[in-house]
Formats: structure tokens, C-alpha cells, sequence
């Protein structure tokens, strides 16, 4: 069993930066990919980034890419987005997930848990 707990949401001004955390408890993470999703008030929940466990393959929604970036440092079991340059339209709830796989990643469906969430709001 995987707990995962997300943090570093908030309120933040329209070109402003945040970085969100999302810490990993039970088993380690470090065999998981992860991903960031996030779910506007009134929509549905959608891909906003993830990383394999390696590190090596990183994928990136295009309504996020060049202002978005996910990082992880196994040694600290904790995946990041970086999110910079901040829109109103990026108001969400931010949701972390692990997958045991690496395929699909822009898929709710391939995750195997999920964390409560952290809201992002962004004034204009």
C-alpha cells in the first residue's frame, strides 16, 4: 500500500509561482511512476504531467508544457511540479497518483493510488 499526500497548494496572483509536493508513505514510491492530475470546479479530472520511476521518459499535458515541471527525488520517496508562469485557468484541486507501470501515464485509469488533493487557486 502506497499513501500519497500532496502539498504546497495555495492562493497565488496570475504569473506567479508554486511548487507542489507530493510525499510518499507505506512502500516506497521510487518503483512508481507518478503523476500530477488536476480537476477544475464544474470538470472533469485531467492530466497535467508525469515521470517515470526512473526519471527517464517525462510527459506533459500541452496546456502545461513550458510552464510545468515534474521532478522527483527517490531519496526523499517525494515527486514535484514546478508550476511557473500561473494562470487563472490553472485553478484546480492537484491531485498526485502512482502507477506501477509506465505506459499510458496520461490515463487516470492506469494509476493505482491517489492522494486527497491540493487546491491551487489563481487570482487574476
Amino acid at each position: 500500500q502506497v499513501q500519497l499526500v500532496e502539498s504546497g497548494g495555495g492562493l497565488v496572483q496570475a504569473g506567479g509561482s508554486l511548487r507542489l509536493s507530493c510525499a510518499a508513505s507505506g512502500r516506497t514510491v521510487n518503483n512508481y511512476s507518478v503523476g500530477w492530475y488536476r480537476q477544475a470546479p464544474g470538470k472533469e479530472r485531467e492530466f497535467a504531467a508525469a515521470i517515470t520511476w526512473s526519471g527517464g521518459r517525462i510527459y506533459y499535458a500541452t496546456s502545461v508544457k513550458g510552464r510545468f515541471t515534474i521532478s522527483r527525488d527517490n531519496a526523499k520517496n517525494t515527486v514535484y511540479l514546478q508550476m511557473n508562469s500561473l494562470k487563472p485557468e490553472d485553478t484546480a484541486v492537484y491531485y498526485c497518483a502512482a502507477s506501477r507501470g509506465a505506459g499510458a501515464l496520461d490515463r487516470a485509469y492506469v494509476y493505482d493510488y491517489w492522494g486527497q488533493g491540493t487546491q491551487v487557486t489563481v487570482s487574476s
